[in-house]
C-alpha cells in the first residue's frame, strides 16, 4: 500500500507509538495515508482504538517478523 508519510516507531514502548503517530498525522492533509511501523505488541489495540476515537481510518494492519505495520488514513 502506498503511503504519503512513514513513521518508524520500532523499539518505542506505550504510549510513544501513539504520541508519535499523532504528531505525524497532524502533518498530513485530509485523505493522506500514514504508514506506522512498531514493535510494541500493545500498538495493535492502541492504534486501532486511537484511530477509531479520533475519526481517522485504520485501512490495514499486518505483522511480519515481529514488526507491526499500520496504514492510517487521516480524516
Amino acid at each position: 500500500m502506498n503511503a504519503d508519510k512513514q513513521l518508524d516507531a520500532k523499539g518505542l514502548a506505550c504510549p510513544m507509538p501513539i504520541v508519535r503517530t499523532k504528531q505525524a498525522i497532524d502533518e498530513l492533509a485530509s485523505g493522506q495515508i500514514l504508514e506506522v511501523q512498531a514493535t510494541d505488541k500493545g500498538a495493535r489495540n492502541d492504534l486501532a482504538a486511537w484511530a477509531n476515537s479520533t475519526g481517522h481510518k485504520l485501512l490495514e494492519s499486518r505483522e511480519e517478523n515481529g514488526i507491526l505495520t499500520f496504514w492510517i488514513q487521516k480524516k
